[in-house]
């Protein structure tokens, strides 16, 4: 499938799951790249971003690249976390935005030609097959090339074209030469989380805009349910 010169398209991204399909296949993403890539042969209309964010921590480390989203051409998604501890006593996070980006899929449908959903999160076949119905053409990007895959083969099936992340990689991430390169002094250690494990996080002002800041709102750390493709943990009894 291609990409029309006249189509209208927009992009759909689940911040957790992109960056953990990109981490997954050791690459960083350069979201400036990102955007170019997909509005080069087509009319954008809009790029959607997803993502929770921590708010009662002193210096969240996503904070940064959700600031530098919002000025540079995406618009941002975000809603609070919420903590709880299990009937283990352990400390889990929850920040699923499963509903928020089906709902701008909905509303945004009679604008678009063309959708292009960056997660492999299976509970998106149905949204996939809603908008089809309306005629739109349907594009899922993700990874089969991990271990596990990334995408669940229901999603898979269900859309018009599944791109390969690995296969885009060149066009969208960014040039490792380019990284800053990073101290020992440039990380700081965080308050026990997720069962007692411990997670170094970037320092304030260490790394650029675009770094390893979905750390620590992974899909497996905090999503609603396990879709088989990767997480361990289910979040359902999440109050």
């Amino acid at each position: 499938m291609k990409f029309y010169p006249n189509e209208r398209i927009a992009l759909f991204i689940d911040g957790s799951n992109l960056y953990a399909a990109a981490r997954a296949l050791n690459f960083d993403i350069d979201y400036k790249r990102l955007l170019d890539h997909f509005s080069e042969n087509s009319m954008l209309v809009r790029a959607f971003y997803y993502t929770a964010l921590i708010e009662d921590q002193e210096y969240s480390p996503i904070r940064p690249l959700v600031d530098w989203l919002d000025y540079n051409g995406y618009t941002m998604v975000t809603k609070p976390t919420k903590e709880f501890t299990d009937a283990f006593g352990r400390k889990k996070i929850k920040g699923n935005m499963d509903i928020e980006l089906a709902i701008d899929v909905m509303e945004m449908a009679e604008h678009l030609d063309h959708a292009i959903i960056f997660s492999g999160d299976g509970d998106f076949r149905r949204l996939v097959e809603a908008i089809q119905r309306k005629g739109l053409r349907v594009t899922v990007v993700s990874t089969v090339k991990s271990n596990p895959p990334m995408i669940a083969d229901e999603l898979r099936r269900q859309c018009d074209r599944f791109i390969e992340l690995m296969d885009i990689a060149p066009s969208i991430s960014r040039d490792s030469s380019a990284r800053p390169t990073r101290r020992h002094d440039d990380f700081r250690d965080t308050p026990p989380v997720m069962g007692g494990t411990r997670r170094l996080e970037p320092a304030a002002g260490s790394i650029g805009a675009d770094d390893d800041f979905e750390d620590d709102l992974d899909d497996d750390d905090y999503d609603d349910e396990d879709d088989g493709d990767y997480g361990d943990e289910e979040d359902d009894d999440a109050p």
